[in-house]
């Protein structure tokens, strides 16, 4: 199994970026999808969750409003849209499959928000 991201980069406060992770070896749609996050010298921060029943999704109170997740099951891909990025949300965005205690990682990538 392996989660691929991609879609990080400089943007400026205020702007928008589209993170993508491509899974392998298994079906996003069987899997509880999130992201999370992570800045130099802080632990790793859960940001949004799509589970794989239900229609809900869940969103950590620091992006709520401003960051969606979605899940394009064709392309085996979980996406997070990100709007009216801050300085604060600069960090490494990594991808995280979860079923039953088994998790899945990807490397990361890396999002920087800057003037």
């Amino acid at each position: 199994a392996r989660l691929v991201e991609s879609g990080g980069g400089l943007v400026q406060p205020g702007g928008s970026l589209r993170l993508s992770c491509v899974a392998s070896g298994f079906r996003v749609s069987t899997y509880n999808m999130s992201w999370y996050r992570q800045s130099p010298g802080k632990e790793r921060e859960w940001v949004a969750r799509i589970p794989r029943t239900g229609d809900l999704v869940y969103y950590a109170e620091s992006v709520k409003g401003r960051f969606t997740i979605s899940r394009d099951n064709p392309k085996n891909t979980v996406h997070l849209q990100m709007n009216s990025l801050q300085p604060e949300d600069t960090a490494k965005y990594y991808c995280n499959a979860e079923r039953y205690s088994i998790h899945y990682w990807g490397q990361g990538t890396q999002v920087a928000v800057s003037a």
